[in-house]
C-alpha cells in the first residue's frame, strides 16, 4: 500500500475502444468510441470529454458544445496548436467524411466544424490515421465506400468483395489527404516511390519531416511492414528491417518517443490473438527491440498512445478481446510505458513522492512550485478506489 495507506475515490473515464486521444500541456483528452453491452455497440456521448492530469493521474469530465459531431467511433484524431482535430469515423449513419475541431486550452471545448473552402473532401471512412506537419494535418488510408464513378480504375482504392450495393462499393484504401485549417482547404498531393498497399487500422507516427506507417489489416491479412512518406517531396519508400520482426498486426498503435525511434503496442495479430508485447523500432539502424515492461497481462486492441512527459507512453481503453467475436473486454485504465532513462529530478520526485510519508517533516520546506509538483506526484501513487 503506497503511501501512509490512504486510499482515494476518483471519477475515471468510462471502459471504450475506437476513441480518440491527445496530449496537450499535462492533460491527455479523451473523447468518443464505443462500449458493448448485451451484445449492442453503444457509442459514447459526444457532448462531454475527458481529461486526464498526466502528473496526478486525476481524471475530470467537461461538458462540450458548438457544432458537436455524432457519437462515433474509428475516427481519426490529432493536435495541432491547442486545437484536437477528428475526422471520419462511424455512427449511426455509417462512415462519415467530416471535420471538426475543437480549442482544448480555452476550457470552453466548442466544437466547430470544418466546411471546406476549396478542394476536394476525401470519401467516407474510418480506422484511417493521420501526421501534423508544418501546421497541417495529413490523412493515410483507412476502410470506406466510393460510387463507382469515383473508383476510375484507381489503383488506391482495393473493393471488399463482400461488401457493395448496387453502385456503392466498400474496401480499403491508400490515399494521402492534406487539410490546412488556416484556408479550410483540401489537397490530395501526387506521391511518388514504392506505395504502401491500401490498408486500414494501421498505425501512424511521425519523425522530422516523414510520416510512418506500420502494418493494418490488408485484404483479408495482417501485416508488419514498414512505409514511409517524406512529407515535403511527398515520396514513398519502404524500410526493410534487417532484425526480427513484430507478428502482423492491426488496431495497434505507434509512437514516437524519440528522434529516431518508435514504439509499437498491442493490436490483433494475424492468428486474431490480442497482443500485449511491445517493440521499439530505430529508423537508423532499422532494428525493431522487443521492450520489458509490466504490462504482458494487458493485452490491447483498438486503444490510444499517446507521448507524455520524458518520453513516457500513455496508452488508454482499447479491448481485450477479439472483438469480431467476443465484444465484452473493453478497458479504462491508462498504462504508462517507459521508454527512455528518466531524467535525475523526475527519479528524484517520484522517489519523494512514492514515500511521503518518510518526508512530511521536509516536504513543507521545499519550493512551492516543487512542492506542487510532490504533491501531484503523490497523488498519481496513491492507490484509488474505483
Amino acid at each position: 500500500m503506497e503511501p501512509g495507506g490512504d486510499y482515494r475515490e476518483e471519477l475515471v473515464a468510462r471502459e471504450r475502444s475506437g476513441h480518440t486521444a491527445v496530449v496537450e500541456g499535462n492533460f491527455l483528452y479523451v473523447w468518443g468510441g464505443y462500449v458493448s453491452i448485451a451484445e449492442h455497440e453503444i457509442f459514447l456521448p459526444n457532448d462531454e470529454i475527458w481529461l486526464y492530469d498526466l502528473d496526478s493521474g486525476v481524471w475530470e469530465i467537461a461538458s462540450m458544445a458548438g457544432d458537436i459531431p455524432p457519437s462515433m467511433s474509428g475516427m481519426c484524431g490529432c493536435s495541432l496548436s491547442g486545437e484536437m482535430f477528428i475526422f471520419g469515423g462511424c455512427c449511426d449513419d455509417g462512415q462519415t467524411n467530416e471535420l471538426y475541431s475543437v480549442n482544448l486550452l480555452d476550457r470552453k471545448y466548442t466544437w466547430k466544424k470544418r466546411k471546406h473552402e476549396s478542394g476536394s473532401v476525401p470519401s467516407p471512412r474510418d480506422k484511417l490515421s493521420c501526421w501534423v506537419h508544418q501546421d497541417r494535418v495529413i490523412f493515410f488510408g483507412g476502410y470506406g465506400h466510393k460510387v463507382l464513378s469515383e473508383l476510375n480504375g484507381s489503383r488506391n482504392f482495393i473493393i471488399d468483395e463482400a461488401s457493395w450495393m448496387e453502385d456503392v462499393f466498400w474496401g480499403w484504401n491508400n490515399e494521402v489527404h492534406v487539410f490546412d485549417p488556416r484556408t479550410n482547404n483540401w489537397s490530395q498531393p501526387r506521391t511518388f516511390g514504392h506505395l504502401p498497399a491500401p490498408r486500414a487500422a494501421h498505425a501512424s507516427a511521425i519523425l522530422g519531416r516523414k510520416g510512418y506507417i506500420c502494418g493494418g489489416r490488408v485484404m483479408e491479412t495482417r501485416t508488419s511492414d514498414i512505409h514511409c512518406l517524406d512529407l515535403e517531396s511527398w515520396t514513398w519508400s519502404e524500410i526493410t528491417p534487417i532484425s526480427a520482426l513484430p507478428v502482423g498486426r492491426s488496431w495497434h498503435t505507434l509512437t514516437a518517443v524519440s528522434d529516431k525511434s518508435l514504439f509499437l503496442f498491442g493490436g490483433l495479430s494475424v492468428e486474431c490473438k490480442p497482443m500485449s508485447d511491445g517493440w521499439v523500432f530505430d529508423v537508423e539502424t532499422k532494428k525493431w527491440k522487443e521492450l520489458d515492461h509490466p504490462y504482458k497481462d494487458k493485452p490491447r486492441l483498438w486503444h490510444t498512445a499517446c507521448v507524455g512527459r520524458d518520453s513516457d507512453v500513455i496508452v488508454f481503453g482499447g479491448s481485450r478481446d477479439y472483438i469480431l467475436l467476443v465484444d465484452t473486454g473493453h478497458c479504462n485504465d491508462a498504462l504508462i510505458f517507459q521508454t527512455q532513462p528518466y531524467p535525475l529530478h523526475r527519479l528524484c520526485e517520484d522517489f519523494i513522492a512514492k514515500n511521503s510519508t518518510v518526508f512530511q517533516k521536509e516536504l513543507p520546506c521545499l519550493p512551492t512550485k516543487l512542492k506542487g509538483a510532490v504533491k501531484k506526484r503523490t497523488a498519481f501513487f496513491r492507490p484509488a478506489v474505483l
